[in-house]
């Protein structure tokens, strides 16, 4: 089969690794890609929502198999136009993809079918949106509406940390559109986890629990990023409570979308808390997480490829997993989230018991330069999450630039320890 991959991050050079493995591919893809993806794949310089040169590539190269990594494509109908043009390709379409691009649909989608997750109102108006806080106190939780890369999240300890996060969305338009609308959420108190499942309409297999951390810095520091490190499986999620939120969330989900003309296929991915009174949801995506991806799909023992197909054609992929433990963390460029240099040479970090996944990065003469915020990920597999760690920091150890950084304390937070 010939395959096409659609991205450019870490995320996608982790389905293009585990891709490459596959018997059944002849012609491996991806659009754009990145240099550090060349080794497993043919990177064509394609921009994910270039749906026209997207389709005219697939056409021309005969492609079998679509499938999308990022979010901007999802919401702006990739896969409709695909169907369109009777391409196949695993990902949900424009309207199943509102469950992450707007975080007022979801929350509302929520309510109506009884899927548990934090209390919340909706706001267009500054000083209604303040009120609202005045009335509930901190800590508070406030979130743009649509896409903000990541970071459109606020978890504001004070009412004067709110009150600034609300003048930043819907006064100084810091996520332009995206910001226009808020969403207040309840500080949901807990253990944060995420966990993903290949859907397909009605059909749900879920994936190894993962935990990521987003804010930049030790101890939970600094603004929230993308993600800086991720491990899976997380030991003090239960079996039990993996089948609560597959139930109780995934399957409720997927089965509301149905109802509501909007059935799913692709990657869910439930971005929970485990409160006291059980699994409550953060937030949904509609694909595949970044970068809990690079640590969860290392353990898969299946073939991708075949997972999808099955997934895509209603049969169940019979998916297997590695008993063991998958770990990695992020080096990012100085100044990520914010400003940082480009055009940098990124250290050699690699040893026998450990990989790298790519994500900004561009190939030059002598090796990778930097391209993006976060540059790669250090990732290893164990018996344990201690020895998987143990392994990643001792390859990061050697790291010799003051260009990039990485946080020291990946599994040692949000009230995990590496046992």
């Amino acid at each position: 089969m010939n395959v096409l991959v659609i991205g450019r991050g870490g995320r996608e050079h982790s389905m293009v690794m585990k891709l490459a493995e596959s018997d059944q591919i002849d012609h491996l893809y991806v659009a754009p890609g990145n240099g550090g993806m060349e080794d497993d794949a043919t990177c064509v310089p394609i921009e994910e929502t270039d749906f026209d040169s997207l389709v005219d590539f697939a056409k021309k190269n005969a492609i079998d198999f679509t499938i999308v990594g990022p979010e901007n494509p999802l919401l702006l109908g990739i896969a409709n136009r695909f169907k369109e043009e009777n391409l196949s390709i695993f990902a949900p379409t424009k309207e199943a993809s509102l469950i992450e691009g707007s975080k007022s649909f979801s929350k509302a989608f929520m309510k109506r079918h009884q899927i548990p997750t934090a209390d919340y109102e909706t706001f267009h108006e500054a000083d209604k949106a303040k009120a609202y806080i005045e009335v509930k106190g901190a800590p508070i939780v406030i979130k743009a509406d649509g896409l903000a890369a990541g970071k459109g999240v606020i978890v504001a300890l004070t009412k004067e940390e709110a009150f600034q996060a609300i003048d930043d969305m819907l006064v100084s338009k810091s996520f332009s559109d995206a910001g226009a609308t808020v969403v207040i959420e309840e500080f949901l108190q807990g253990r944060e986890f995420s966990l993903m499942a290949f859907v397909h309409e009605g059909n749900v297999f879920p994936m190894p629990t993962a935990r990521d951390h987003k804010r930049a810095y030790d101890n939970d520091q600094g603004p929230n990023t993308g993600g800086m490190g991720a491990f899976a499986p997380v030991a003090d999620i239960t079996d039990d409570i993996v089948s609560t939120a597959t139930r109780t969330i995934l399957q409720k989900a997927a089965d509301g979308l149905v109802a509501e003309g909007r059935a799913f296929t692709g990657i869910l991915y439930a971005g929970l808390m485990m409160t006291s009174s059980g699994p409550k949801v953060i937030e949904f995506n509609a694909r595949f997480g970044d970068p809990e991806t690079q640590v969860v799909l290392q353990l898969l023992k299946n073939d991708l490829l075949q997972v999808m197909l099955d997934v895509h054609n209603g049969k169940d992929p019979k998916l297997t997993w590695e008993d063991q433990s998958c770990f990695g963390v992020v080096v990012a460029s100085k100044g990520y989230p914010g400003i940082y240099n480009k055009n940098v040479p990124v250290p050699l970090l690699k040893e026998d018991n450990t990989f790298n996944v790519y994500a900004g990065v561009k190939k030059s003469v002598n090796g990778y330069v930097s391209n993006g915020g976060r540059v790669l990920l250090v990732g290893s597999k164990a018996d344990t999450i201690a020895e998987a760690s143990e392994s990643v920091y001792r390859t990061l150890s050697s790291m010799d630039s003051d260009e990039f950084f990485y946080r020291s304390d990946i599994g040692k937070t949000n009230e995990n320890s590496l046992a």
